[in-house]
């Protein structure tokens, strides 16, 4: 199980401190969708695989999609809080945003496995409910990214122990997935899969070293760029099957990357002209 385990958790660990920097030095639209292109779901869904049946494997790829939905509502509170609780002290703040956004994400998670267990009581198939979750982070992802906020670059450096600290998180929540998917809970390992550890730590870590306003900015990007985690497996429930985990997995990424990914980064690239512009 631990040969399983630190792969996963490695590869978590070191694109969560990747995509701080991305943020930091290219600004909220760049590296928040540029930064969320499917890395930690691959070592994800490989130390899953290995410690499951392909059967259970398709129900935690049908949660992932479903899961960066509950993520988008997770980004969206660091979106639409901070505004509103302006009045308070800058660290009083951030633990109210943070506390928020983890409330609602486990109220949301916890609501997402109970409809796709009955969804998959009904007669709906694993790949009915992954499309549904891509659909659905698609049009939320559209609508948030629409009129997206000021994405500046930060001013200041993060310092190596926050990017430390935010990789220990990420490898910490990817490495306890591959261990529930040992344990026989195929839907609660494809939602740990998705825990927002890249995304908390993101806004954690930006907010400390450059104030609201680049977390802010970064939120929407990473929200839609994010969704390319949930088409990497929704395409991996095929190809994974007929290509194997390699090949299988090298499909899936290009499919995400080449068909979400990117037209990700150039609409949010038409938005912020247009908006800047206007």
């Amino acid at each position: 199980m631990l040969s399983e385990i630190l792969p996963a958790a490695i590869a978590a660990g070191l694109v969560a401190i990747l995509v701080t920097v991305l943020i930091e030095r290219y600004g909220g639209v760049v590296g928040g969708a540029l930064g969320t292109v499917p890395t930690t779901i691959v070592p994800a869904v490989a130390g899953m695989a290995s410690a499951q049946g392909d059967t259970e494997l398709l129900d935690s790829l049908s949660v992932v999609p479903a899961g960066m939905l509950i993520n988008a509502i997770f980004l969206s509170v660091w979106i639409y809080l901070p505004p509103r609780i302006q009045d308070m002290s800058a660290r009083r703040s951030l633990a109210v945003t943070t506390a928020t956004a983890l409330v609602a994400w486990a109220i949301f998670g916890m609501m997402a496995i109970f409809c796709i267990d009955s969804a998959s009581d009904s007669g709906f198939g694993a790949r009915d409910i992954a499309v549904i979750g891509v659909v659905l982070t698609a049009a939320f992802g559209i609508y948030l990214g629409w009129s997206p906020g000021d994405s500046p670059k930060g001013s200041r450096e993060v310092s190596k122990s926050v990017l430390l600290a935010r990789g220990g998180m990420a490898a910490t929540a990817i490495g306890a997935s591959v261990w529930v998917a040992g344990l026989g809970y195929p839907l609660i390992a494809g939602l740990a899969s998705v825990f927002p550890a890249i995304f908390l730590t993101s806004m954690v870590a930006l907010w400390i070293s450059q104030g609201p306003s680049v977390p802010r900015g970064a939120a929407a990007p990473m929200l839609l760029g994010g969704g390319s985690v949930g088409v990497y497996a929704l395409v991996a429930m095929y190809s994974l099957d007929s290509h194997g985990m390699i090949i299988g997995s090298a499909i899936a990424w290009t499919v995400a990357v080449a068909g979400w990914s990117i037209p990700s980064y150039a609409f949010l690239r038409w938005r912020s002209g247009v908006g800047t512009a206007s």
